[in-house]
């Protein structure tokens, strides 16, 4: 089953890749390495979830953002190598959570985009991965997550 067969049938669909925030690309190649760059919880260029996880956004909230912010991880890389045939696997996910103040469970809210990836790419989805707490991001975003992915050469 392909990746977007994958998506159609948890009732998801890929979005179009979001443009960057700034002055930099949303994916960086280096051999067979893609960078992509942060990614948030955007949907049409608003960031759907804000605030910080644990006093605006439950556990729950937070893991829907985590999973927003991987579908445009995977459109990113989508975009940037026109489909998932040389996609190899997802190497490293880095994930920055809002936090309240106490807030400690981080691998729970990534465990979303963990999970979605583990859906939707079946055994190229496994990664090494580190969790961070934020007390501010950028757009107030709930997550913002950070990939390293292998692709095969061609």
């Amino acid at each position: 089953m392909s990746v977007e067969e994958r998506l159609a049938a948890l009732g998801l669909r890929l979005p179009a890749a979001p443009r960057p925030l700034g002055r930099y690309t949303a994916v960086s190649q280096a051999a067979d390495l893609l960078f992509v760059s942060g990614q948030l919880p955007l949907r049409d260029g608003e960031v759907v979830w804000q605030g910080a996880v644990g006093s605006g956004l439950t556990l729950q909230q937070g893991r829907q953002a985590a999973e927003l912010a991987a579908l445009n991880v995977l459109a990113q890389i989508h975009g940037y190598l026109g489909g998932f045939e040389r996609l190899d696997h997802i190497v490293r996910v880095e994930g920055h959570v809002c936090s309240a103040p106490g807030f400690v469970d981080q691998p729970g809210v990534l465990d979303g985009a963990s999970e979605l990836f583990a859906a939707v790419l079946g055994d190229k989805a496994g990664h090494a991965r580190a969790a961070y707490s934020a007390t501010q991001q950028p757009g107030n975003a709930a997550v913002v997550l950070v990939v390293i992915a292998q692709i095969m050469r061609d």
